[in-house]
Formats: C-alpha cells, structure tokens, sequence
C-alpha cells in the first residue's frame, strides 16, 4: 500500500511536470511565431525605406532642391575650373 502512493505521488509529479513542460513549450512557440512576424514585417519596412531612400537621393531631385531652396545655379562653362589631385596649384 505504501509503495502504491509513493508510486502514486511520482507519477502525478511526472505527469505536472509533464504539463508544465508542453505550456512552457507552446507558449514559446507563440512567442517565436511573433517573433518571426515582427521580423518579417521590419524586413519589408527595411525595403520600403531603402527604396525611398534612393529616391530622395536621386541626381535630378538634389539638383531641383538646389536650385529652388538654396537658389543654386550651374555655373557658365567658362567660369568652371577643374582641379586635379597633386596638382600643387593653391
């Protein structure tokens, strides 16, 4: 009779243990799946901004904001004057 409860008592131990294990499981799971989601969306926020990134940085939108904010214009040809690396004018 003794060892039956003994006995007894492990198996209900094994057994919450058991169920505590599979919660601790499934709510993991969740968590992952939550995870994977948050992760899938910042990678379409990612694309999103890298796109409108080059379209903020485009040539012809950097020349218009120059000329219309900072009231930039392209200089004549003749006033245009190159320089070289090492070339040792001042």
């Amino acid at each position: 009779m003794r060892l039956n409860l003994v006995l007894f008592a492990i198996l209900v131990f094994c057994a919450l243990g058991v169920v505590t294990s599979q919660h601790k499981a499934r709510k993991l799971f969740v968590e992952l799946q939550k995870d994977k989601d948050e992760a899938r969306h910042l990678e379409v926020e990612w694309g999103q901004l890298q796109l409108e990134q080059s379209t903020w940085a485009t040539p012809v939108r950097i020349e218009q904001i120059a000329g219309s904010v900072l009231h930039m214009k392209v200089p004549a040809s003749g006033r245009i004057q190159p320089v070289f690396p090492g070339d040792g004018r001042k």
